[in-house]
């Protein structure tokens, strides 16, 4: 099993690089976004990898740190979701904007990621709620996302913003970093927009 693969890459292929180390030439699938497959060739990387094996196939997957493989792993666990989907997921959007989604039953955002499909999507946020770590700038352990959903304006703020084309999860963490209390929703959504823009 291969922990992870520290090298040089020589070439990009399409969803992934090769990265040479010792002579010899390892193929990694990664993410679109990841500095991994943002790196130039001749550039010196480290790539936290999982393989795949399965009768046909053997791949690796690189990713630029631990807590993206974390993510892939957890995703594999979910029924319908392959590593190709996970990719896709990891590849669409920041991996914050991921957990945001899952904790916010925000569904919507990860169908935004090419082959998930929105029974796909309510599998993943319903199986991994529980088990997310942190999001930078927000910690959800301090019931903040349920004091955004029970208060009476900012309730009515979150459903104005996503009307408004923004994702839940969007909506709630800016309304979260609000620290005025008994505002009219107006006053809410004003101020959410403002921290939104």
């Amino acid at each position: 099993m291969l922990h992870y693969i520290k090298g040089q890459i020589t070439m990009h292929i399409p969803g992934g690089v090769v990265i040479e180390n010792n002579g010899l030439g390892y193929q990694l699938f990664v993410p679109e976004n990841s500095s991994i497959y943002l790196s130039k060739e001749g550039e010196t990387v480290l790539a936290y990898t999982a393989m795949i094996v399965r009768e046909d196939d053997i791949s690796l997957y690189g990713f630029g740190d631990k807590e993206a493989l974390s993510m892939f792993n957890k995703l594999m666990t979910i029924s319908g979701v392959g590593a190709k989907a996970a990719l896709s997921i990891l590849s669409s959007m920041p991996l914050d904007e991921i957990k945001k989604a899952i904790i916010f039953d925000d569904h919507v955002t990860l169908t935004k990621a090419n082959g998930i499909g929105k029974k796909t999507a309510q599998r993943i946020v319903l199986e991994l709620k529980d088990k997310i770590g942190n999001i930078s700038g927000f910690d959800q352990s301090s019931g903040a996302v349920e004091s955004v959903l029970s208060a009476d304006g900012k309730s009515e703020a979150v459903n104005a913003l996503i009307s408004l084309g923004y994702t839940k999860g969007e909506a709630v963490c800016s309304l979260a970093n609000i620290e005025e209390k008994d505002l009219t929703a107006e006053e809410y959504i004003k101020l959410a927009l403002k921290g939104l823009f």
